[in-house]
């Protein structure tokens, strides 16, 4: 032993240093987590290539339904596949699970639904990972 305890309840963890310590994850440069900047941009994009079709090419009496709709798909068929959304991937970003290996088909299922209720963007952690890459077990970095 070296006198050094394990926190044993998650409210012992001490915070981060950085963005990702405690996740392993460097502080700067690849593989590090994304930060806000990056993130506010990678959304934007997303949402604004979603709105191209929805009001442009479908319009109708609710386009905004249709983007809605739009963004969604977007974001589970591109994270499996491209490993993030349009958005992100402009902007150098990934999304990764924490135990690595391919994301798979819920993970993306997950943190859309959760996404699209936007309250789980608005709450973080220590580690700057919303309520719905927690639950998903995924981590945004730069890739």
């Amino acid at each position: 032993m070296t006198g050094r305890t394990t926190p044993q309840r998650f409210g012992d963890l001490a915070p981060s240093t950085w963005p990702g310590e405690r996740l392993g994850l460097p502080e700067q440069g690849p593989r590090s987590i994304a930060r806000i900047g990056r993130r506010a941009l990678a959304i934007i994009a997303d949402w604004a290539l979603a709105a191209l079709p929805a009001y442009l090419l479908i319009g109708g009496a609710h386009p905004e339904l249709w983007q809605i709709l739009i963004f969604g798909v977007m974001q589970i068929v591109f994270i499996p596949t491209i490993g993030g959304s349009v958005g992100h991937r402009l902007l150098g970003l990934r999304v990764v699970p924490l135990g690595g290996g391919w994301i798979g088909m819920w993970r993306p299922l997950v943190r859309t639904a959760l996404l699209l209720l936007v309250i789980p963007l608005l709450v973080w952690d220590s580690d700057q990972r919303g309520f719905h890459d927690k639950i998903a077990g995924t981590v945004l970095i730069r890739g």
